[in-house]
């Protein structure tokens, strides 16, 4: 048998396997209330178990694409929803923890405001039929907010801080990296629309 014979054809994939990736992406909004509830908690343990649920949310954003290209299931819709997903899920912590001081409002609203400017940008480039491709540095800061967050969460004054201010490093550093590759992308749109 071929190696082509041994992949499955689109029609061999049940429907419900399809609906996988949706359901792995739609998973990173549905637990956001979640979050809420752990938040609000005293206890330290509250906040371990609030990391731990970021870190398994998190980890969807790698698995609803590999079972979107494994099961034929890549829809516009699904890559329209994905970025939105991991949006929401990292808007919801960010702004439940500004009232514990852990982190300043100015770090949210510049965060926030990049990904509305920018999600507009997407809106008017689908308008206008022009695809732009994620870039490097907004990978690398999606990578840092779910490896600073939970270090956020659990940081505390039983290690001397040390988890807290690794996290807060490196949360400033996507924030960097979310300006520049909001910089780009606007860039690119500007390059792509004259050539159109």
């Amino acid at each position: 048998m071929t190696e082509a014979s041994n992949k499955p054809t689109t029609g061999s994939i049940p429907a419900w396997k399809k609906q996988i990736p949706m359901w792995l992406t739609f998973s990173r909004m549905v637990v956001c209330p979640f979050f809420v509830v752990l938040l609000h908690q005293k206890a330290p343990l509250w906040s371990w178990i609030a990391a731990g649920l970021f870190l398994v949310s998190s980890s969807t954003d790698f698995f609803d694409g590999y079972y979107a290209r494994k099961f034929d299931a890549i829809s516009n819709f699904g890559k329209f929803m994905d970025p939105i997903a991991d949006k929401i899920l990292v808007a919801t912590v960010l702004i439940l923890l500004i009232p514990s001081g852990k982190i300043e409002p100015l770090l949210v609203i510049l965060l926030l405001a990049r990904d509305i400017l920018i999600g507009g940008i997407r809106a008017i480039a689908a308008a206008d039929q022009i695809v732009i491709d994620a870039k490097a540095a907004g990978k690398w800061k999606t990578g840092l907010q779910m490896l600073s967050i939970p270090a956020i969460l659990i940081g505390d004054d039983s290690d001397g801080l040390m988890v807290y201010r690794f996290g807060y490093i490196l949360l400033w550093a996507s924030v960097s990296l979310s300006m520049l590759s909001g910089y780009q992308y606007i860039n690119l749109y500007m390059a792509n629309r004259r050539q159109h």
